[in-house]
């Protein structure tokens, strides 16, 4: 059988998986290193709600409504691209999902396919 989490282990985008109470399952290498500060992968099995001020809590709680939330920050001169959503089973929400993923320098291109 395939190991999916073999792929995403050293992939080099942050994943970090909750289940729908908001306790965190799986965080990747890259999403250890970006919250090590706040313990890395010993996050595993705490509340994400926890980690966060009372507007991102509001914002987790649309995520849980079944919304989705996405922006770029820029810390310490890296861009990043911050794309936060449900997963869902057979339609119904079963947790959220983040990616946060590394921007190049400059412009990026940008193409419009028909």
């Amino acid at each position: 059988m395939f190991d999916l989490s073999a792929v995403w282990e050293e992939f080099p985008v942050a994943l970090t998986i909750t289940d729908l109470q908001g306790t965190i399952v799986y965080m990747n290498g890259k999403s250890a290193e970006v919250n090590a500060k706040g313990g890395g992968k010993e996050l595993i099995g705490k509340q994400v709600r926890d980690c966060h001020n009372d507007r991102s809590r509001a914002i987790i709680e649309q995520l849980f409504r079944g919304e989705f939330n996405a922006y770029t920050i820029e810390k310490k001169g890296v861009r990043k691209l911050i794309y936060q959503a449900p997963w869902r089973v057979e339609g119904e929400v079963r947790g959220l999902v983040e990616l946060s993923i590394i921007l190049p320098e400059g412009e990026m291109p940008h193409y419009v396919r028909s």
